[in-house]
This record gives C-alpha cells, structure tokens and sequence, in this order.
C-alpha cells in the first residue's frame, strides 16, 4: 500500500505541514480552492474545495467520511476555546466543556471527532506566530508594525502572560501524531515554549529583525467592547478578550514527553516571512496508514 499524505488548505498549517512532509521525502498532495501550495516534486498541488462553503462542523464531517473510507487517520489543528478554566494553566487532562460562540464550536467539534468511527487526532496550539501567519495577534497586527518602528495596540493587556505557539513546531506534531497508532483519537498539546507577554513577544520580534525596541498600548476591555457596537471584527476579538486581560497558558509538558519533542526555544526562531496565498487558519492532514502501522 502506497503512503498517502493529504493536507487540505494551504494556510500557514497546511503550507508548513506540507513543506515538512515533503522535506522528509514522503509524497504530499495538498487541497486548496486556488491549486496553490508549497513547490516541491514531492508535492502535488490540487484545485479542490473539500469545504465547499459548508459551515466547519459540515466540512469536518466530509474530511471524516472521505479518510474513514480511506483507512486514513485525520490531524486536526486546535485552538485553546473548548477549554472550560481557562483561569488555570491548561493541560490536557483539563475540562473542555466551553459553551457559547466560537468556544462552544469548538466543545461540539472535539466532541463529533471523539464520537466519529473515524481515527482522529486533535493537536491544541496557543495563538500562532512564525511563518505565513498572517491573520493572528502575533502576525500581521504585530509583525510588520514593530519592525517599522509603529506603535501597537495590544488587546486586554500587553503584560500578561500569554502561550504563543510556533507553526513548525506545530506542524511538526502533526506529522509525528499522524505515523503514531499509539498518539490516536486523543487530544494533545502542540510542543509550546513558556507563556510570554505581548510585549515580550514584539520585542523577540524587534530583535530578531534588528529594528528598535517596539512600542505598545492596550485597547481595555470595555474600549473594545464599547467599539464592538459598530464592527463585528471588534465584536469577535471581544470575545476573546478573557485571554489577554488575565493569564492564559496552556502547559505542553505530557505531550512533549510523549511525542518527544520540545518547542523551538523563542530566540532560535526564523524571523517571520510574509508571501502571498492562501489566509485560511484552519487546515488538516489525514494520512493513509502503511502496512507497518496497521500493528
């Protein structure tokens, strides 16, 4: 049986999942809506949309029935919204049972995955950052603004502690989740360095790029919410203001030891690189078991 490894979207999870893939020398056909992707002779690029504007949980269920048919186990990037204490720091073992909005999503979604004959893997990262993110508080609202020596408006507050996850490091959990029987139909922990300020994050920014030192404000909640009356985009970032007005740390601690891997330290990290595609965060990979994995 040949090893198939499908990701579908060519945001910054897919892209950097693909590119890992194919740097291992393992065949890669990704799925976009523009046939866009990584270019690589390892990589085959398709013009397909398994979404096909269908709301998350629909799209979800048609990756889950296409790799049940397939034998294939899908990867799934996560977010920190199920998690219902978010007060304390955030382990696996942690309740997930968040309702309402975008957390409540996320709650129905991790539950379809668990109850779906499918194998799965979830894989929980904080806020991105690193290479093609763009759409995150770590990417294009940070980035380009502090290397131009501008000031940013942080949310909530610029000085709590906050986990930032590396996409490679990510990708790479992924990866090693997906060729892993033993790492199936759980939810894990993508390998995440300590938790960091806002503004000790625009700083490694500022230093890696060697511009000044940045300049940075928060916008409190109730300027926000306030503001929210009038934009929906604000509105939506209120309600992710309980992640920047106090702690949110999320501790990777049980899946580093059993994936074996640790997350690229803060300082060693490539400075952030911002070509054109694809901006859709979500993305997935479903891999198609070799004979060795079948036990």
């Amino acid at each position: 049986m040949t090893d198939v490894n499908v990701v579908t979207g060519a945001g910054p999870v897919g892209w950097t999942v693909a590119e890992q893939l194919a740097g291992q020398g393992r065949n890669v056909r990704i799925l976009t809506r523009s046939g866009g992707g990584p270019e690589h002779p390892l990589v085959e690029r398709v013009k397909a949309d398994v979404q096909d504007a269908a709301p998350v949980p629909a799209a979800e269920q048609t990756v889950l029935a296409a790799a049940g048919e397939a034998g294939a186990v899908v990867v799934f990037p996560e977010s920190l919204y199920s998690y219902s204490e978010p007060h304390r720091a955030m382990t696996e073992a942690g309740p997930r049972t968040a309702e309402g909005g975008k957390r409540g999503v996320r709650t129905k979604l991790l539950e379809a995955r668990d109850a779906s004959p499918t194998n799965t893997v979830s894989v929980v990262a904080g806020d991105f950052f690193g290479p093609r993110v763009r759409t995150s508080h770590a990417g294009e609202r940070m980035v380009p603004a502090v290397l131009a020596g501008k000031k940013v408006w942080a949310i909530g507050s610029a000085d709590q502690p906050h986990s930032f996850t590396f996409v490679p490091d990510l990708a790479a959990a992924m990866i090693h989740a997906a060729g892993t029987p033993a790492l199936w139909n759980k939810v894990w922990h993508a390998p995440t360095g300590p938790a960091v300020p806002q503004r000790q994050l625009a700083t490694a920014f500022t230093e890696a790029g060697g511009a000044a030192s940045p300049t940075l404000g928060a916008i409190p909640g109730w300027a926000l919410r306030a503001m929210g009356a009038f934009s929906k985009d604000l509105r939506e970032l209120a309600e992710t203001l309980y992640q920047f007005d106090q702690p949110f740390v999320m501790d990777s601690a049980a899946s580093q030891a059993a994936f074996g891997l640790r997350p690229t330290p803060l300082p060693r990290q490539p400075r952030p690189r911002w070509p054109g595609g694809a901006r859709r965060p979500e993305a997935c990979a479903y891999r198609r078991p070799a004979p060795s994995d079948a036990g």
